[in-house]
């Protein structure tokens, strides 16, 4: 396997070449990248084919996941494209999520070690701050909630609410009765705030909804009765 094959496949770099490998003076990785032909000019938000625009502000860097102990990082140009939809826009890189100075391997990452440690943890783990592993959760969830509809095939479902602080401050909640999942939650406990949660849903989706177990209040009810002809309703 010949050497930019290598870091290419180290530091995740799929659909893209890579150009050259150095040592900074700060002693990191630099691997120059670039994507592959047919990925560029893309929009970075819906990866539609556009004219370009102009460079940008040049050369970036996204960071890696570390090398071992080393620090590890993409460098490439960043052009700006010019989207129907979404104006002038960085162009999609393969190898990095749109507004992210982060390679995705490394933000897959740390997203996994969030659930299954504290924010401060994973910041000293990946040598970056807590606030940092936040924007990050949010982008790749981001992203994976825009690939999957948590709301379809949806049949039995369950509504309450939650106190969240001290005093009168609530969210109403659903959930997939059969999956067992936290589907939706919003703050509010009141008819518009189950509203929303159906106007989500939409009219072919409640008319599918087959049981809802919910208390007896009637910001929950009455909305059900309307939306969802077809749905018995267990109290709890």
């Amino acid at each position: 396997m010949r050497g930019v094959r290598v870091w290419a496949r180290l530091l995740g770099l799929a659909r893209a070449v890579v150009e050259d490998v150095w040592i900074d003076d700060d002693g990191a990785v630099i691997v120059a990248a670039r994507p592959w032909a047919r990925e560029q000019s893309r929009c970075g938000i819906c990866r539609r084919r556009c004219p370009g625009y102009d460079w940008g502000e040049g050369r970036r860097r996204w960071r890696a996941l570390d090398l071992g102990t080393t620090r590890a990082f993409v460098e490439a140009e960043a052009p700006r494209v010019q989207c129907r939809r979404h104006g002038v826009i960085v162009a999609a890189l393969p190898w990095a999520r749109h507004d992210s100075s982060f390679t995705r391997a490394f933000e897959d990452q740390c997203a996994w070690l969030a659930v299954n440690a504290s924010a401060s943890a994973v910041a000293a783990l990946m040598r970056t701050t807590w606030r940092t592993v936040g924007w990050i959760c949010a982008r790749v969830s981001d992203e994976a909630r825009a690939q999957r509809d948590l709301l379809a095939g949806m049949r039995r479902i369950g509504f309450d609410e939650i106190s969240v602080r001290k005093g009168q401050t609530y969210l109403t909640v659903v959930v997939d009765h059969h999956s067992g999942r936290l589907v939706w939650a919003a703050p509010g406990r009141d008819r518009k705030t189950v509203e929303k949660f159906l106007d989500l849903l939409g009219p072919q989706r409640c008319q599918q909804i087959e049981l809802v177990s919910c208390d007896m209040a009637s910001w929950i009810m009455s909305p059900l009765a309307e939306r969802c002809p077809n749905a018995e309703v267990c109290l709890e």
